[in-house]
């Protein structure tokens, strides 16, 4: 059961052996196991936690302006018109509540749907780990006609949680500085910062998000009222579209509430981007099967029924290969207690890739009937890449027949005929 002698001679493994952490002391231990990494990836996640804390205020209905602003010392400061983190005090914890949300994992109001009926923050640890992971961090609240601030350092605070002022206005405000000590990378990117903040602002129609960077004086801001469909046309740009405006469907089918877009080019390749409560699922997951499962059935079932197939000697089979290729999509869930892959939300678990494929073969369908000169256009270029990847196969099998019988020689004394005169290396009568 291991090696013996690595184990130093007089150490016993028995119960003092057990370490328990205490806190934050596990996330700033292990950081990766919470935020994915400590490089480049891991850094702009901080700001992903606590930018999905003010999207899901946006999504109950208590917010319409987020913003981001990053300061010359690459601290972060993300500030949102919502209800405010609560600041009383907590019946089990004694310390106000907001304290516990920054310092206590699993800590949050998002366990249940009573406070949040659809929200991309699960867990309880997202806002708390930032905390943990930064050197520095500066809480302001406004709520209840007061203004309340704290201070921490290291996920440990540093000062009261007090009232500092009033004000009418409600909302939170988070100013954050990464740890030097914990992230190999401490600069952030305006460029990653800019496209994910594009990507809330099309998944939640209305929503205004700005971007500042005091570091370069660039400004951004986001505000769409198309949405996704505006979305995937933003994902095109530049490309030769198939047909001008996105295919658009949505539903809702029990309490999942789904809403797809696409639109085809004349490319070759494939960009569908996944969404579940508006957390990027960068590793797809149920919603992202269903979609593709239901567009080659949907697909298929029209070009047979047009007789599609059948137009040339062979009859073609369109593979979810085949459909994919100039597909430009946008897949977007929102649904009570999501179950996400890890702390880092990269992809979706929840049982919901039947309701996708039902939705997607219902809309989908009815659109290709009522939009049949599109359709047969869209269909027309999938048949395409089915008889190219048909005739790449045919072809590859070709010259590996080729290749085996050229490097198989021939046995014995044999050798190929090199003689061209065919009085010599022909048999007559």
């Amino acid at each position: 059961m291991g090696d013996k002698e690595s184990v130093p001679k007089g150490h016993q493994y028995d119960a003092k052996s057990i370490k328990v952490l205490g806190g934050l002391e596990a996330v700033r231990l292990r950081p990766a196991m919470y935020i994915g990494s400590t490089g480049e990836t891991g850094l702009h996640h901080l700001v992903w936690e606590v930018v999905d804390n003010s999207v899901d205020e946006a999504m109950a209905g208590f917010a319409d302006e987020i913003s981001v602003t990053v300061h010359a010392d690459n601290s972060v400061t993300v500030v949102d018109n919502g209800r405010g983190i609560p600041v009383d005090m907590h019946a089990t914890e004694k310390r106000p509540a907001a304290e516990v949300v920054l310092t206590v994992l699993h800590a949050g109001g998002k366990f249940d749907s009573d406070t949040y009926k659809v929200s991309g923050g699960l867990h309880g640890v997202g806002v708390s780990v930032v905390n943990a992971l930064s050197d520095q961090l500066e809480m302001e609240i406004q709520r209840d006609g007061a203004v309340w601030e704290q201070s921490y350092e290291k996920g440990k605070p540093t000062t009261k949680l007090k009232q500092t002022g009033k004000s009418r206005k409600t909302g939170t405000k988070i100013t954050f500085h990464p740890d030097p000590a914990i992230f190999e990378k401490h600069v952030f990117s305006f460029d990653t910062l800019s496209q994910r903040l594009r990507e809330y602002a099309f998944l939640n129609k209305g929503l205004k998000i700005t971007l500042t960077d005091e570091r370069t004086d660039k400004t951004a801001e986001f505000r769409f009222t198309g949405g996704i469909a505006e979305f995937v046309k933003h994902l095109n740009r530049g490309k030769t579209a198939l047909h001008d405006s996105p295919i658009y469907m949505e539903g809702k089918k029990g309490n999942v509430e789904i809403e797809i877009a696409l639109q085809y080019n004349d490319s070759y390749g494939e960009n569908v981007f996944a969404f579940a409560n508006t957390i990027n699922t960068v590793d797809g997951g149920t919603h992202l099967s269903g979609f593709r499962s239901a567009l080659t059935r949907t697909i298929n079932n029209f070009a047979s029924n047009a007789g599609m197939l059948k137009e040339q000697k062979d009859e073609v089979t369109i593979t979810g290969d085949d459909v994919r290729e100039g597909l430009v999509a946008v897949v977007s869930v929102r649904l009570p207690q999501p179950q996400f892959e890890g702390q880092t939300k990269g992809k979706l678990n929840s049982d919901i890739k039947g309701d996708v494929e039902q939705l997607v073969n219902e809309k989908l369908g009815e659109w290709f009937d009522k939009h049949s000169t599109v359709a047969r256009r869209i269909i027309g270029k999938c048949i395409d890449a089915a008889r190219a990847r048909e005739a790449a196969r045919k072809a590859r099998e070709l010259t590996r027949r080729k290749s085996a019988m050229d490097s198989s020689g021939l046995p014995g004394k044999l050798a190929d005929c090199q003689e061209r005169d065919p009085v010599h290396c022909e048999l007559r009568r």
